[in-house]
């Protein structure tokens, strides 16, 4: 996948984080904010914010909802605990359009708890070929 198309997809994620009201607190891509630490062995594209609510956002391609070891790490990711087992994490997925029924039936595979933890985004389309 071509840098700024991913840059633009962790753009759309933000933005749709912000609407939410969580606040940014690391982010990939960013000018002014550090990059996100690694979760366990897996990187992120964004980590946010609001009250005591923890999310993580991870914007994904086709190629990516076709890997078989996507599934364990969307597990992980979800079932994340930071310092404070008490907060759980949301995971918020951005998929493109296109690859949303498979992103949808990949997370139903998984267990129900850790599927209340998952928010999928609809990426748009890449304004320029």
């Amino acid at each position: 996948m071509a840098p700024k198309l991913k840059r633009e997809r962790v753009d759309y994620l933000i933005d749709h984080l912000w609407q939410n009201g969580y606040l940014t607190l690391s982010r990939k891509y960013g000018k002014y904010l550090p990059s996100p630490p690694l979760m366990g062995s897996y990187e992120v594209d964004a980590v946010a914010k609001y009250k005591k609510k923890i999310a993580i956002g991870l914007t994904v391609s086709e190629e990516e909802l076709n890997d078989p070891m996507f599934l364990s790490k969307l597990d992980f990711l979800a079932n994340y605990t930071s310092r404070f087992p008490q907060n759980k994490i949301t995971l918020y997925l951005g998929v493109p359009y296109n690859s949303l029924v498979k992103a949808s039936l990949l997370i139903s595979s998984l267990d129900l708890e850790t599927q209340r933890h998952i928010k999928i985004i609809t990426l748009p389309e890449s304004q320029k070929n």
